[in-house]
């Protein structure tokens, strides 16, 4: 079975260090953010003068509107951290030299100029935050303002088995050669195409497709 619990120790470990920073995505990061479950959040290309350090707090948000969908902390950046890190532009335009990039695409090998490992995610349930957009992509956020933003979450909620499934159908010679076209179908299209099958463990009737990212209707007859 497959377990994603995070790696660190609930929403607001330790508050050892003063370091407080906003990280706002733009809308394509954030969909990708949300199809491929991921332990950390990799940029390239940060704006000259921030200079987050390892241990700081990190609130992700995203706007229009602005809302809050993840918390975590600033780890040491290391090169290939995971295949796909994005570029932290400015908010309309990504850094010279550089462009915002999936982490479902695993051509990018860029190194990260900065790792955020996640402490809490509401990707699916984002919060609605109060005033301003930050200036740009990374900005230095205060400690006290940051705490409000985690409060807002409340407690994490509780875990369970969930049962996911892709079917494809194939035309192949035999079952080996079947298996590979599958693993390339998967690959050439993964999430934003293919339908994924959930339901709750013991619950099969409740199965529920989802394409990118949310739950998406596969019976045509109630689509008439």
């Amino acid at each position: 079975m497959t377990d994603t619990e995070p790696r660190t120790s609930g929403t607001t470990d330790g508050d050892t260090t003063p370091g407080a920073w906003a990280v706002l995505l733009p809308a394509e990061r954030y969909e990708a953010e949300r199809l491929v479950h991921h332990d950390v959040l990799e940029l390239t290309g940060l704006p000259e003068g921030a200079a987050p350090r390892p241990g700081d707090r990190v609130a992700v948000l995203v706007e229009e509107p602005l809302r809050l969908v993840a918390l975590g902390r600033v780890a040491p950046a290391t090169a290939g951290t995971r295949n796909a890190p994005a570029t932290a532009g400015t908010r309309d335009a990504p850094a010279a030299g550089g462009s915002w990039e999936d982490p479902d695409d695993p051509q990018s090998d860029a190194t990260a100029g900065l790792v955020v490992t996640y402490t809490r995610r509401v990707l699916d349930e984002p919060v609605p935050v109060d005033g301003s957009a930050p200036d740009g992509p990374v900005t230095a956020l205060d400690p006290a303002r940051w705490r409000a933003l985690a409060d807002r979450l409340g407690p994490p909620p509780a875990r369970r088995t969930w049962l996911v499934s892709l079917d494809l159908p194939i035309e192949a010679a035999t079952r080996a050669e079947a298996v590979r076209i599958f693993w390339s179908y998967v690959q050439e299209l993964g999430p934003r195409e293919l339908p994924a099958f959930v339901s709750p463990s013991g619950d099969e009737l409740a199965m529920q497709a989802f394409v990118l990212g949310v739950e998406a209707n596969q019976d045509p007859e109630e689509d008439d």
